[in-house]
């Protein structure tokens, strides 16, 4: 990718609007990294007021998608064989950001990790690794 504006404006035009939703914002992309952030609000909130398992699993998701983005400097359609998750704390706070990166990259599947943390104060609150095929 060559920018954090045409980053944006491909996650705009390429990802469904359940994840628009969430109001990610590409804050960096580059061969060596992703970060995206999603505001924490009512609508990703589950009891307790924490932000919901699976918002942070999206994030984690999409992040790491722009991770492979930035290692094949293009959006690439990967297709995602294999996500876990780990919560590790409570995720409160004003926004959450997502860091992702590509571990390793053979010529049709990628390896990502993510680490997720709640602003202000970045306390880590999930972590994720996926596998991404390129067809």
């Amino acid at each position: 990718m060559e920018s954090i504006e045409a980053a944006q404006q491909a996650l705009e035009e390429n990802f469904a609007p359940w994840v628009r939703a969430l109001r990610p914002t590409v804050t960096e992309i580059g061969p060596e990294r992703a970060v995206m952030e999603i505001p924490i609000t009512d609508h990703v909130m589950r009891v307790g007021g924490i932000i919901s398992g699976q918002a942070l699993a999206a994030l984690a998701d999409t992040t790491m998608v722009f991770a492979c983005a930035g290692h094949f400097g293009e959006l690439k359609p990967v297709a995602t064989t294999n996500l876990d998750t780990q919560f590790l704390r409570a995720g409160k706070g004003e926004a959450i950001r997502c860091e992702a990166r590509v571990v390793r990259a053979g010529r049709q599947v990628l390896f990502a990790k993510a680490e997720m943390s709640a602003l202000p104060g970045h306390k880590l609150v999930a972590s994720a690794t996926a596998t991404f095929y390129l067809p």
